[in-house]
């Protein structure tokens, strides 16, 4: 049996090692660690390319956050709701006593119309707060948005709603609060497409 030779060394892998041209070869197949601007590639779909800032970033993410969406639909709720309590009050005096003068001055009857007015408000500010509340941590737990999301907030918002008036109120709250929000979800998608 012969003895092992080692082969000859190539003078060329010699000085590629001593000028430590490893790392330099690793970095090139590999990838550097500097990425510059100028290389990435964003997809044009319509108009310019726009990259956004980090105030732009902080302000989205705010705006896509759940206690801002709550508190706008709390808002928006309020305004909305004093609208139609305006509205009711105009269209159904409220007279609280048959045998007093049929009569009433302005100020009984603006006296109604803001109490009407606060007590819509005040119960559509709870309502959208509590829906959108809930319809954003259920879409942020489940990692989709489609219409479950909304079923499933309305089953709850319902449901909280109607346990004022008892369990069996709350179960028929849930059922209808969801199945409204199923079939406006599925109106506003298919208007949507």
């Amino acid at each position: 049996m012969t003895d092992y030779v080692k082969p000859p060394v190539d003078p060329d892998l010699v000085k590629f090692t001593e000028k430590n041209d490893y790392d330099a070869l690793a970095k090139y197949l590999v990838g550097n660690n500097y990425r510059y601007r100028e290389n990435i590639i964003i997809p044009r779909i319509l108009g310019p390319i726009v990259i956004k800032t980090n105030e732009e970033k902080m302000i989205e993410a705010t705006v896509e956050s759940c206690p801002f969406k709550s508190i706008t639909s709390c808002i928006i709720g309020y305004g909305l709701g004093a609208a139609v309590g305006l509205f009711t009050s105009s269209l159904m005096p409220n007279v609280t006593d048959p045998t007093a003068q049929q009569n009433q001055t302005a100020r009984e009857i603006l006296r109604e119309m803001k109490s009407s007015m606060l007590s819509y408000a005040k119960n559509f500010a709870i309502l959208g707060a509590v829906f959108s509340g809930v319809e954003c941590c259920i879409e942020s737990a489940r990692g989709k948005s489609d219409w479950k999301n909304g079923t499933y907030a309305g089953g709850v918002t319902g449901g909280l709603i109607g346990l004022r008036g008892g369990l069996k109120a709350g179960l028929f709250g849930a059922a209808g609060f969801a199945a409204f929000s199923t079939i406006i979800d599925y109106y506003m998608h298919q208007r949507g497409s």
